[in-house]
Parts: structure tokens; sequence; C-alpha cells
């Protein structure tokens, strides 16, 4: 059995006039978070991290910001191709672990729904989801939040192949019709969000 272990790290700054997503779960605030998707910064570390640990790239190189078809998507969908790229290497999630650094809302009365939240987004239990916040004090970072995620994923053993093949195959399908919803019917969508062949470093956006 093998180990990898895979690091991400987000940032976005709050902006009046959008939802506040984190981790999937929406929260009452004043102020959302800015970006092309849905600014789903814990998310977007996450995604992150996962694709590290495999060196499948990052999130970037699969969802570039310059594209439309990823305006003010779920970040979900980002990350349901993060696992199925660690699956398909051939890895699944021991555990994973969080920082969130912004000075509000405050992150502790809702640590539990968070970690039920990341934890269901991810196939695995609230107790392999840690969850974190700090205040950026002294960082002149009051309008900004930020993400750090760090995971550790084993080598799934050959003997349950057949069943990660089968595990594999629900992701790709929960995956395109995400996708299809998004971006509308009628159109071959099997190969959006999947890096193309040939993956050169140099092309990360």
């Amino acid at each position: 059995m093998s180990m990898r272990i895979g690091y991400g790290f987000d940032s976005h700054a709050f902006k009046a006039g959008v939802p506040l997503v984190i981790g999937g779960l929406k929260m009452e605030h004043d102020e959302g978070l800015a970006g092309h998707s849905d600014g789903d910064v814990l998310l977007h570390a996450i995604t992150d991290a996962l694709l590290g640990a495999v060196s499948a790239g990052d999130i970037g190189s699969f969802f570039p910001p310059s594209d439309p078809r990823w305006k003010d998507a779920d970040s979900a969908i980002f990350l349901k191709t993060a696992l199925e790229e660690i699956a398909i290497a051939g890895y699944r999630i021991v555990n994973i672990d969080t920082v969130l650094v912004l000075a509000a809302p405050k992150i502790g009365p809702l640590s539990g729904d968070l970690r039920q939240s990341v934890a269901d987004l991810l196939g695995v239990s609230p107790r392999d989801v840690g969850i974190k916040a700090k205040t950026p004090e002294g960082m002149n970072l009051d309008h900004v939040a930020l993400a750090h995620a760090t995971v550790l994923l084993e080598s799934i053993e050959l003997s349950v192949g057949p069943e990660r093949m089968l595990a594999v195959a629900d992701i790709d399908a929960e995956l395109n019709g995400s996708l299809e919803t998004l971006v509308g019917g009628g159109r071959n969508i099997a190969a959006l969000g999947r890096k193309v062949p040939g993956f050169d470093p140099e092309d990360l956006t």
C-alpha cells in the first residue's frame, strides 16, 4: 500500500451582492466571495489538494476562469472531477484537514455543519474531515477569505478493483449529469472539465 499527500490553497475577496458559499454550505452574511464560479474558497483548496496528491495539475487546468461555461458554477462539480482523478489513479481518501482564515462570519458555530457538508461531498465520514478557523489578526486581510487544505490518500488494493471501477463509473455519471444541467442538453459533455491527453505544466492558468 502506498500513501500520497496533497496540499491546496485558495483565496477570494469578499464582494457585496453575491451569496456566501463555503464548503458547499450557504451562509448568512452580508457579502459573498468573488470568483468566476461560486467562489467556494474551501472546496477550491480541497480540489487542488486532491489533484496535487496524484499529480493531476490544478483546478485551473480543468476549469480555466477564462471559460464562460464555469461562470457561477457550483464548486461541487470541480470536487467531483478531482475525486474521479484520484479514483482513476487508484487512490482513496484517508483523511483531510483544512484551515479557514477569515474575519467574518464566525465559523465555530458552523463547524459541525461544515464538516458534514464536506464529508458528504467527499463520500467520507465527518470524523475524517478536519475544519479549523483562524482570524487574520495583523495581516490586513479582513476583506479576504483564505483556505488551506491537506489530504492523505492511500492506494486501493487490487482485490477491490471491480468495486472501484463501479465507483468511478458512478462518479463519472454524476459529473456528466451535473455538467449537463449546467451547460444544457444536446451537447457532448464527456470531455468537459477533463484534462486533455498530453498535459503540459507550462499551460497552467
